[in-house]
């Protein structure tokens, strides 16, 4: 169906919705949708098919041949077209204002979705503080083939645009879950158990006993990280199989949480493609 083209002259009701989703968690809970810009992201929600349901431009400027074809092979419900001032106010861009911005739909959280397969690799992140550490995590886990992502806690808002901005529009390209807390977690984890008998829950803290490079990751793995400020939460280090740390120098006690993850998740990697050849 092709989508309807609605042209605006003001901030009115339509422009409010979109700046709304830019700056208000609650109100993209509430519309299940959220602001995305930038030609990576976009391209990124295209490819994963995330249901785009409104894109908004301005025709006062030329548009680019990628903003026109995308436009031209649209399957949003809208598309809002509007004065090039109002784009300004919208875009959240430093250097130029975007040519599209997009409305995207909120898809499901159950886990149900997760593909559970022999070589799963899911990472879980209780209580992240930082739009920029749980972004530069997402690229992390799409660049070393992680399964799956949890968040899970009192959180920063994973649909935030300063999230979305962060994984440099990974965020569509990983399965990634938000839940109130370890008590939705851990039965899932239970059942993956007894899909893989092998399958182990490791948890990185900066007070275990052991190097990460000593545990074996080439089995089925879910990774706990902890919160930046208090680390892995008691709750979680009593589910775990073992807990690892990495190696360190110097006098600083630990890792960035994103930098200690995607290290962690290096080394999973390292062992796997290492395991392949033999």
């Amino acid at each position: 169906m092709k989508p309807k083209t609605k042209r605006i002259f003001s901030a009115n009701n339509d422009f409010q919705r979109v700046e709304v989703l830019k700056r208000n968690r609650e109100k993209r809970n509430k519309y299940q949708q959220f602001f995305v810009e930038g030609v990576k992201a976009i391209n990124y929600a295209l490819e994963y098919n995330w249901p785009i349901q409104w894109f908004v431009y301005s025709r006062e400027k030329p548009l680019s041949a990628w903003a026109e074809e995308i436009l031209r092979q649209s399957q949003a419900e809208l598309h809002l077209e509007l004065p090039y001032q109002l784009m300004v106010q919208l875009s959240e861009k430093e250097a130029e204002t975007s040519e599209l911005i997009a409305v995207v739909g909120m898809v499901p959280h159950e886990l149900s979705r997760i593909r559970l397969q022999d070589d799963l690799l899911v990472v879980v992140f209780d209580r992240p503080a930082s739009h920029g550490n749980l972004g530069t995590l997402i690229r992390s886990c799409e660049a070393l083939k992680v399964d799956a992502l949890i968040i899970t806690g009192h959180a920063v808002d994973l649909y935030d645009p300063k999230t979305i901005r962060a994984s440099m529009g990974t965020f569509f390209a990983v399965p990634t879950f938000r839940l109130p807390s370890h008590h939705e977690v851990l039965p899932w984890l239970a059942k993956v158990r007894t899909k893989f008998p092998a399958f182990q829950i490791v948890g990185a803290t900066a007070k275990a006993a052991l190097p990460v490079d000593e545990a074996d990751l080439t089995k089925p793995t879910a990774l706990l990280i902890g919160n930046e400020t208090y680390g892995l939460s008691n709750n979680y280090q009593e589910s775990c199989d073992l807990l690892v740390r990495i190696p360190m120098y110097g006098a600083i006690t630990s890792f960035n949480v994103a930098c200690a993850a995607s290290i962690i998740l290096y080394e999973t990697n390292r062992q796997r493609r290492k395991f392949d050849r033999n």
